[in-house]
């Protein structure tokens, strides 16, 4: 395996949580890991990414932290370049530990969590990243169509049951996402190139998480859901908006794009030509602007309040989304579909 010069990795957790003015969110949050005492002496720490932050972030995440003690160390890193996906690498870098826990600056974990995730990683080598499942706390009464789509809000459960998930459904959720840096390590060594950028400020681009599962697995490290692995998840009013919500899928929409390179390199060689045909960008582009036109756009503009909770909406939005980065991605599809095959060499 290879590793950074001068590093060492040992055992225990690490939690980072990649903050982005989150002086509101953060006591809430530290106020849950400071509830952890986790048993058998396990080693543990608080890594806050401080993810080009204007407000005081940095001040209230110490603060909070040593006032009346703590139970384990806390560090707080600067990283300038604004984007979840620049915070969880800086993350994944800084991390002493051979787990490292993903925490959002909005998530409760549950009070035996550190013990939880060490368990599980160190029972199953195999398993290079591990998940559980998340209870909205929504800030307002929420409307009556979030239930039916809160999975696009990464809470509920995740799986039917515990267990691998790795070929059911294939990635995990980032929100108290356990990755082991071993694997992590690995995915660097190979040459891993990320081909999507997580939510930069209020930019609703998303997909990063699921792209680093899939890429796991390309190396053959497996994914374990538990549902002993809960997190509450804090929901604002804004975040409970129609707008958000259209605004959110299509952003699911144009993840789905790179998604499904991963997908056909981890499916193989296409089996026959029209197998091969449906995975070149020419018939992306060609199907998922066909399937626009049997929409009315007209009334799914934002002023036709009356389509709100609408099934169509959304699906219309994340086809949006899809053909905006198919046009965009173009050169990337390209080089994917080269020689008629979707190769490892696209992401290594």
């Amino acid at each position: 395996m290879v590793f950074e010069e001068g590093e060492q990795i040992v055992q225990g957790v690490s939690v980072v949580i990649c903050c982005h003015n989150s002086q509101l969110r953060l006591p809430a949050t530290l106020a849950h890991l400071k509830a952890q005492h986790p048993r058998d002496n396990i080693s543990w720490e608080v890594i806050v990414i401080d993810n080009a932050s204007t407000d005081n972030t940095a001040p209230v995440a110490i603060d909070y932290w040593e006032t009346n003690g703590a139970p384990a160390k806390l560090r707080v890193v600067r990283e300038p370049r604004l984007g979840l996906s620049h915070a969880r690498r800086r993350g994944l870098s800084e991390a002493r530990h051979e787990i490292i826990s993903f925490i959002d600056d909005d998530n409760w974990v549950c009070s035996n969590w550190i013990e939880l995730v060490s368990e599980i990683m160190n029972q199953r080598p195999e398993v290079g990243a591990c998940g559980g499942d998340a209870e909205p706390v929504c800030e307002v009464t929420p409307p009556w169509w979030f239930e039916r789509y809160k999975r696009f809000y990464a809470v509920g459960a995740q799986a039917n049951e515990p267990g691998d998930m790795s070929h059911k459904k294939g990635f995990l959720w980032g929100a108290g996402l356990s990755i082991r840096k071993r694997a992590w390590h690995q995915l660097k060594s190979h040459g891993f190139r990320p081909l999507l950028v997580d939510r930069q400020g209020v930019a609703l681009s998303t997909g990063g998480d699921a792209e680093i599962s899939f890429a796991l697995r390309l190396m053959g490290w497996a994914l374990w859901y538990d549902p002993r692995l809960r997190i509450r998840h804090v929901l604002p009013a804004d975040r409970l908006q129609w707008l958000y919500l259209r605004r959110l899928v299509r952003g699911v929409g144009a993840a789905s794009v790179f998604h499904d390179l991963y997908r056909y390199a981890l499916g193989g060689t296409p089996k026959n030509v029209l197998d091969k045909l449906k995975r070149t960008w020419h018939w992306k582009i060609l199907a998922t602007s066909t399937k626009l036109l049997l929409y009315d756009v007209k009334s799914f503009l934002p002023i036709y309040s009356a389509t709100e909770g609408d099934p169509r909406v959304l699906e219309f939005e994340a086809r949006y989304g899809r053909l905006s980065e198919l046009v965009r991605a173009r050169g990337t599809y390209q080089l994917a579909s080269r020689k008629g095959r979707f190769a490892r060499e696209l992401f290594f």
